[in-house]
């Protein structure tokens, strides 16, 4: 039996603003096993977003209960939680935030050299997850020498540099052509299952939904299972 790397309990997220809350997610439980591939799926403006960024540590929550892996992220210093994001999450996002003066090859590279990772390791382990992608070959372009979709393979193959037990992908095809959103989809997919990885995937795409093991959907503040057609 798989243990639990996720686990949240009675979690409420409410934004205060100049005296008005908009609260996005109250009571709100449930759990991810360990090497599984899971999608979220929801209207636009419903918290999944706002669930990911919890559960990376980018954003907290006003009350309930967060652990992933071994850290309850409500106890975690700010520096605790960078290590944390640098080491146990690889995160790939709608837009791909790739360094616009860095070749492809250094975009990938440079979170484990920040990370303190040996240098000439981080770059052999950097080309080869460009051969995982098909872009060895472009290794040396710059971002705006690759198309959206080059990009966003680029984007999810520095996810994986450092290793991280965990990959939290927030729309990741939501800028791309049909033809490139089921390239990168099965891309996340793919290199999960190899690598052993837990994928959790936000997306108001049904195809990419579909290719995932399970399916929570987010609606009025709540999340449930949706049974797989």
């Amino acid at each position: 039996m798989k243990n639990n790397i996720i686990e949240i309990k009675d979690l409420e997220k409410t934004y205060v603003s100049k005296g008005e809350s908009l609260t996005v997610l109250k009571d709100l439980s449930f759990s991810i096993e360990e090497g599984t591939r899971t999608a979220i799926v929801g209207s636009s403006g419903n918290g999944k977003s706002t669930l990911l960024n919890i559960i990376s540590g980018i954003d907290n929550a006003t009350s309930g209960f967060v652990k992933v892996g071994k850290y309850e992220l409500s106890k975690m210093t700010e520096k605790d939680l960078c290590k944390y994001r640098s080491e146990f999450i690889g995160l790939v996002f709608q837009f791909h935030y790739l360094l616009k003066d860095f070749t492809a090859l250094e975009n990938i590279f440079l979170p484990a050299y920040m990370a303190g990772k040996n240098k000439k390791i981080a770059m052999e382990k950097a080309e080869s997850l460009l051969q995982e992608i098909g872009l060895y070959g472009r290794k040396n372009h710059l971002p705006s020498e690759l198309s959206g979709g080059e990009r966003q393979r680029v984007a999810v193959a520095r996810s994986l540099i450092n290793d991280p037990k965990i990959i939290l992908a927030d729309e990741p095809t939501g800028n791309l052509d049909p033809e490139n959103a089921a390239l990168i989809s099965d891309l996340l997919y793919g290199v999960s299952e190899k690598y052993n990885k837990t994928l959790v995937i936000v997306t108001h795409d049904k195809e990419v939904a579909k290719k995932a093991q399970i399916i929570y959907r987010l609606q009025d503040k709540q999340i449930v299972q949706e049974n797989k057609e």
